[in-house]
């Protein structure tokens, strides 16, 4: 196949489309948006007329579905960085049910870039024709996300498949035009209706999402975290694909093929095979899953403060003996120190229900509240639960941070660090993830240890006696090398 140049009229045609396109999303989006908010306040001076709590209860879900048809459409049409908000919102623990039902399925739903638009791009970067390069390229891709899509291919004289990720051309203007107008939307509505540092959380949206158009980027993100977890454990408690150091670009990225199947049809998958999906065996196979990723996240947030940052489903393959992949490193963070030891300590707070522990740590951390509570610590306590802990409370099955009777209503959160946004959103796609698999659990008592490790390493963590500080260094002794 040859390299086919742009015409310069269609070459035209795109640079003037690219002009004109940010002003229609920004129509679209602010059209859109303002029809959803006004339709939830109109409704909520509806249903305070209301006195039936089961009446309100049935209205609400009605809103919600209605809303999130419109929510749907919204983010499948414009595509973009709306998918990525998508996949934040549309978690089982945060959204009413009527959004995440609708919203999960906009996983890897970007509208594909054609073939030969691809052909094109390919052959620009990796400086051959595809024959050259290729012994077989399946022109369907696997998937299409909001900046690259990713096709199955076999290289020249090879006989594994590779993954080839490519980027969309031009979609980059575009979600920052997008990114832009969340930014507004987030600062108008910590001032009227959510008191939550909302717009630092944009800004340090904006900041990643451009580290994700650099390719070369995200393969050294990839390596580093390789060579990390292999080095703090026996075995990698997760996949990492190998890359084709040789054929790397800022557009494009080659890499091994791993065959699996995505967590999300797990339970499908279970079912086909005859296991019962809330059976003993698939339960087990569930809790080796979550401990993998538990681990392998625990590890590089408290011990090394350079993670990956996107664990939502259409990431996560499940492989053989339930072995876990983890795919696309485009988000990483690399978090300072001061915010490294500074979540430590939260997380021991939380391991061990300390509410000053808590207080202290959200000061230390750099987050700053208002509250009028009488319990304001404890208060405080549940909030940085709600935030930072994926274990949901007795008897629940959802939170609404957004509710009136939770703890973010009551205390205001007034700043906060940008830098804290990606740990923030790690915690809340496994949580995300652990309820979605009907599992519970609590990743800050899962990270005690290696909290406590980190703490004590850096001299943070003082030991009581002599005693005890052998104790501890004997028990992380024991403790990682069986891992």
């Amino acid at each position: 196949m040859s390299f086919f140049p742009i015409p310069p009229f269609d070459e035209f045609r795109e640079k003037l489309s690219t002009q004109v396109r940010p002003w229609q999303r920004s129509f679209q989006f602010w059209t859109r948006t303002a029809e959803i908010y006004t339709g939830y306040k109109a409704f909520q001076v509806r249903v305070s007329f209301v006195k039936d709590a089961k009446k309100q209860e049935e209205m609400w879900e009605r809103q919600h579905e209605v809303a999130a048809d419109k929510i749907y459409n919204m983010c499948y049409e414009l595509g973009g960085f709306f998918l990525k908000i998508a996949q934040i919102v549309g978690k089982p623990d945060l959204a009413p049910a009527a959004w995440v039902r609708r919203l999960v399925t906009l996983c890897d739903q970007a509208a594909p870039t054609p073939y030969e638009v691809v052909q094109v791009l390919l052959e620009k970067e990796l400086g051959k024709s595809m024959d050259e390069v290729f012994d077989r390229f399946d022109e369907d891709p696997l998937g299409s996300a909001s900046i690259a899509q990713v096709h199955r291919a076999r290289l020249k004289g090879n006989k594994s498949d590779v993954v080839v990720k490519v980027q969309h051309p031009g979609v980059q203007e575009l979600m920052m035009t997008d990114i832009r107008n969340l930014q507004a939307f987030a600062l108008y509505m910590q001032k009227t209706d959510i008191k939550f540092d909302l717009y630092s959380v944009t800004k340090e949206m904006e900041k990643q999402i451009a580290y994700e158009f650099d390719f070369t980027r995200e393969a050294a993100a990839m390596e580093r975290i390789n060579r990390f977890l292999c080095e703090n454990n026996k075995k990698s408690p997760v996949l990492v694909p190998r890359l084709m150091k040789d054929m790397l670009s800022r557009k494009v990225l080659v890499m091994e093929y791993i065959d699996g199947i995505p967590i999300m049809k797990l339970g499908d998958e279970m079912a086909k095979k005859g296991y019962n999906p809330n059976g003993r065996i698939a339960i087990a196979a569930k809790q080796n899953i979550l401990k993998c990723l538990s681990l392998a996240y625990g590890q590089m947030i408290l011990k090394s403060g350079f993670f990956h940052a996107d664990p939502h489903p259409g990431n996560i393959l499940i492989c053989k003996g339930s072995e876990v992949a983890l795919l696309d490193y485009g988000q990483v963070k690399d978090l300072p120190e001061n915010l490294r030891f500074g979540y430590a300590k939260l997380v021991l707070a939380l391991a061990d229900n300390d509410p000053k522990g808590a207080v202290e740590s959200y000061r230390e951390l750099g987050i700053n509240t208002f509250s009028k509570c009488e319990d304001e610590e404890n208060e405080m306590l549940k909030l940085a639960q709600a935030m930072f802990d994926t274990q949901l409370p007795p008897g629940v099955t959802m939170l609404q941070p957004f509710s009136e009777g939770s703890s973010i209503k009551k205390i205001s959160v007034e700043g906060f660090p940008e830098e804290l946004f990606s740990v923030l959103r790690t915690v809340h796609l496994l949580r995300g993830l652990s309820v979605g698999m009907g599992l519970n659990y609590s990743c800050a008592k899962d990270w005690r240890p290696i909290a406590e490790e980190a703490l004590f390493c850096a001299g943070r963590l003082q030991a009581r006696t002599d005693k005890e500080k052998t104790h501890r260094q004997c028990w992380f002794r024991r403790t990682y090398r069986k891992r």
